[in-house]
């Protein structure tokens, strides 16, 4: 099999799809008697990330497989196409998100007590929809509440291909390390304003 071809129908297959492929679907789309095994995709996977070497484009490998994306340097001012604004996310939800990705599985009590606040159930919610996060168990405690964990889809959004890739708690000083550092689109870390007579502290509600 010419290994023009194979590198050939693996770009156009990342490109039509859209979203990561794994080895096993980029297997799939050519025909037995090609012969094309693992070794031979990942050549040609290697030769592409070096095709892509000086252009805005890059090939990289996330959890659910490699896609090809945008430079990050190259975002901005490629997002200027894109019709719909870039979501915006409160400061609350990036801390609870970043609670769960770093202390999983974890409670929505026990992200209370580490943030001093109560956290608002849209935020949960809207994790859950984006599908960033999932109930991976209960705790074995009166209540049985719910114990939290990422999901493939958060790896795959912020880039990284295993949990490991996340930068240790100790380049985190504070929140804007994480957006910096994940490369959160749009994130915004200002917190909503507060209800004008507000209880006990809870987390302003999810502009996302």
């Amino acid at each position: 099999m010419n290994e023009d071809y194979v590198k050939n129908v693996v770009e156009a297959a990342l490109l039509a799809a859209g979203r990561p492929l794994g080895l096993d679907e980029l297997a799939s789309v050519f025909d037995e008697r090609d012969g094309v095994d693992a070794v031979a995709l990942r050549t040609a996977l290697d030769v592409l990330r070096a095709d892509y070497a000086n252009r805005g484009i890059e090939l990289t490998e996330v959890a659910s497989g490699f896609r090809v994306q945008i430079r990050p340097a190259l975002a901005e001012p490629v997002s200027k196409l894109w019709v719909e604004r870039p979501a915006k996310y409160s400061r609350a939800l990036l801390e609870t998100l970043a609670l769960v990705a770093y202390r999983q599985p974890i409670t929505r009590g026990e992200i209370e007590q580490i943030r001093g606040v109560a956290v608002n159930p849209n935020i949960v919610k809207t994790l859950l929809e984006r599908n960033w996060i999932r109930v991976v168990g209960h705790r074995d405690v009166p209540g049985k509440p719910e114990l939290l964990g990422t999901t493939r889809e958060f790896l795959d959004y912020f880039g990284l291909k295993k949990l490991d890739d996340l930068p240790t708690l100790a380049q985190l000083k504070e929140l804007e390390d994480l957006r910096v550092q994940l490369s959160l689109p749009g994130a915004d870390a200002a917190e909503a304003p507060p209800a004008e007579a507000p209880p006990p502290p809870t987390d302003a509600p999810d502009g996302g």
